[in-house]
């Protein structure tokens, strides 16, 4: 693994005690690469059996002109015979076999967040007054989420659910259920709404969740109070972090590759009420000060009549998992603390484990979406490097901003935004929408990418062609990644159904101070 980057930090509390705090930061990915990840990449884009029936093409295309070479005048010369004409059918067969196996279009049609009640907001302020109340945190506790607050990112128009701002706080599984109820049925009501479509159309769903896991389970719930049909495909993925949404999308894409002309929603959202930590771990109490409530759904479909109606084509999904060494699958992990309190401890390693895992997702996703000329200018260097032995030379940065005309990056935290921002060389204008939702609506786990996609569309950003790269991490560990093409302009939002930032766009983009600016 690379080298490690560290900030050290010391506090001399008397002449008798002094404290030093060495803080890991995310590790410079894209100075090491391996080749194996490369070729990874280029096998996600070459499939076998394309290859093989284009390996049959080519010298039945030759064929089908009558194209010969004369050893003495090295002309081509065309002749026209009957086997040209039996050359021309088999040539067509093939090119039908081709049309049948290619891959089925996926279009997003649209899309839906939700936005809570203004009851339920509450400021930065207002929420270290209710920990204060809580009678929950020691001092040391309270101390530390009012740092974590106050440079997090997020503003003052954040929410939470009615359990946890209850005084005093009510953490139950009813609770739960109605914040479950709220978030999903909120997010599904305004996409059939702005679709058209009905409950009793949709053939399968997908409902991701990594910490909220009732019986019946989330999707039950949705079949339940849609009534939707006796032989829908559902699926309910649990413990997947904050990446989970981009699964679900990979998922949907292979089920609908075996059920052609139907339509299927994905649910992404995170309950928080449950999993608020009571207790006193400061490794766990990273989670209160930075999740909010949220959640999206997700219309997709594979058929080609919804072309016209849809907003997006998925072009690419790319999954990196790096769950087999140990120290990636332990950096963030739910225990008990010494006192039995459930909570989500968050190790020391994690800004390293995450640097890594992105390190091999990019270099995988690279030959799926950059420029030749940006691939070649990267593989030179790499050979470089790998060749010479030449540690000191300085690897080629790709410029993903040839490849993506947006980017929607998990909002996970400020911290991570900053580094991902430096690493990839992104301008503040490409960070906008990961950081205005952060700001605006807190870290919403899996939904937070649909959030930053409804703000691009709201400041009417999106033209036909663009391409869109959302990526996200989290726990496992795992990055994931969503490639979409814009089928068609989308200047402005004529319907707000579902689009969050309805009454908030116009006062965005605001100032939130970066890591480096906070610490001069």
């Amino acid at each position: 693994m690379d080298k490690e980057r560290l900030t050290i930090e010391m506090n001399i509390k008397d002449p008798s005690s002094i404290v030093i705090k060495i803080w890991r930061w995310l590790s410079d990915f894209l100075q090491s690469v391996k080749l194996k990840y490369v070729n990874l990449g280029y096998g996600y884009s070459c499939n076998v059996a394309t290859i093989l029936i284009f390996a049959l093409i080519l010298p039945l295309l030759v064929q089908l002109t009558g194209l010969k070479l004369h050893h003495s005048s090295h002309l081509w010369t065309i002749q026209l015979d009957t086997k040209t004409i039996i050359s021309s059918a088999m040539l067509l067969v093939l090119f039908g076999l081709y049309w049948a196996k290619r891959s089925t279009p996926v279009y997003m049609v649209d899309f839906a967040c939700y936005k809570p009640e203004k009851e339920r907001k509450v400021s930065v302020e207002s929420f270290l007054k209710m920990t204060e109340e809580s009678g929950y945190f020691n001092e040391e506790a309270i101390q530390f989420q009012r740092r974590i607050s106050r440079k997090a990112g997020l503003g003052d128009e954040t929410y939470l659910p009615s359990g946890i701002t209850a005084q005093p706080p009510n953490l139950c599984m009813i609770e739960a259920h109605l914040e479950a109820e709220a978030v999903m049925f909120g997010a599904l009501d305004a996409l059939f709404k702005k679709t058209w479509v009905q409950p009793r159309d949709i053939d399968i769903l997908v409902v991701n969740c990594s910490l909220f896991n009732p019986t019946p389970s989330l999707s039950a719930m949705i079949v339940n109070h849609y009534k939707l049909r006796t032989n829908i495909k559902s699926y309910n993925l649990g413990g997947m972090g904050c990446s989970a949404g981009l699964i679900s999308i990979d998922l949907v894409k292979d089920l609908l590759k075996l059920n052609p002309n139907s339509y299927a929603v994905v649910v992404s959202t995170e309950n928080i009420t449950l999993n608020w930590y009571s207790g006193s771990d400061l490794s766990m109490l990273l989670a209160n000060c930075l999740f909010r409530m949220g959640g999206a759904a997700i219309l997709l479909s594979n058929k080609s009549s919804d072309r016209g109606r849809s907003k997006y084509e998925l072009v690419h999904t790319v999954r990196t998992h790096k769950g087999a060494d140990d120290k990636s699958f332990n950096c963030a992990y739910q225990r008990e603390d010494e006192s039995g309190i459930i909570g989500l401890r968050l190790a020391r390693e994690l800004m390293v484990v995450a640097g890594d895992a992105l390190k091999t997702h990019i270099t995988t996703l690279g030959p799926l979406v950059l420029p030749f000329t940006e691939q070649l200018k990267f593989f030179v260097s790499l050979m470089r490097r790998k060749l010479l032995k030449r540690s000191r030379v300085k690897p080629y940065i790709p410029d993903f901003k040839l490849a993506f005309e947006h980017f929607c990056i998990h909002a996970g935290g400020r911290g991570v935004l900053d580094e991902l921002q430096k690493n990839l060389e992104l301008s503040e204008w490409h960070m906008e929408p990961s950081r205005m939702t952060l700001h605006r609506f807190g870290n919403t786990s899996s939904s937070s990418l649909w959030y930053e996609l409804a703000y691009i569309e709201a400041k009417g950003r999106v033209s036909k062609g663009n391409r869109v790269w959302q990526i996200a991490l989290r726990l496992g560990f795992k990055c994931n990644s969503a490639v979409w093409k814009a089928v068609r302009d989308m200047p402005i939002v004529g319907d707000w159904r579902g689009n969050p930032w309805d009454d908030s766009v116009d006062k965005y983009p605001v100032n939130v101070p970066t890591a480096s600016s906070s610490s001069s």
